[in-house]
């Protein structure tokens, strides 16, 4: 059974706001409201859709800038041709990973890592699923060694 791309928007704004909203899915579905208005035909786009992802990620960075205690920070793979190479994901998580640093509490929202490996007019092969995998693998490698350990860090990726 597919599910709608409503029920489908409410579980990844619940997950993304979680740390902000304590899970509550009544602020989710205000949340998705707030999106809706602010970019057209918002009820038929799905979350991977990179008007709402981008729309998400705004408001966010916006809701994250208001509470001094929590930072953000978005790294699109697929802004650059060379994104999701492991040097230029490396450099890129890097940047982020250090602009986080002084928070305690802090998320890294990863998108568009797969559309990177795999254009939608292309086939997942056995190389780009192996070179997936081992860029899921250095981010998050990356996310466990060079955060505080007593801070918390939420590695989101869409």
């Amino acid at each position: 059974m597919t599910r709608s791309p409503q029920l489908r928007r409410l579980h990844f704004l619940n997950a993304l706001f979680a740390p902000l909203t304590g899970h509550d899915l009544y602020l989710a579905q205000q949340i998705d409201d707030a999106i809706a208005t602010s970019i057209g035909e918002a009820e038929q786009r799905a979350p991977n859709d990179p008007a709402f992802v981008a729309a998400a990620a705004k408001l966010f960075e916006r809701l994250c800038g208001s509470q001094p205690q929590h930072g953000f920070f978005h790294w699109d793979a697929n802004a650059e041709e060379t994104g999701a190479a492991p040097l230029f994901a490396r450099a890129g998580v890097m940047q982020g990973l250090k602009s986080l640093a002084t928070y305690p509490e802090s998320t890294l929202l990863v998108t568009n890592l797969r559309a990177a490996h795999c254009p939608t007019d292309k086939r997942w092969t056995a190389r780009r699923r192996r070179d997936y995998d081992d860029s899921l693998s250095l981010i998050r490698g990356l996310a466990a060694a060079r955060s505080r350990r007593s801070a918390s860090l939420n590695l989101l990726f869409l």
